[in-house]
């Protein structure tokens, strides 16, 4: 069994859908101990690729609120 991404900070995105700490969706989270391995780590690329994409967002947003 894959271990879980849930880091412990627990709180959906509304404009999202995605949890705020593990980046997964609600029905991701609630599939988790159902799925066999491949399934779990189908939702980790998911997860990689969600954290990927939002990587380059966090670096803008942290660059306009250091130049202010």
């Amino acid at each position: 069994m894959t271990t879980s991404p849930c880091i412990n900070i627990c709180k959906m995105d509304a404009s999202n859908g995605l949890c705020q700490g593990c980046l997964r969706t609600i029905d991701e989270i609630t599939a988790w101990s159902r799925l066999d391995d491949a399934g779990q780590q189908h939702i980790l690329a998911n997860v990689a690729r969600r954290r990927h994409e939002q990587a380059p967002q966090e670096c803008n947003s942290r660059s306009n609120t250091n130049t202010k």
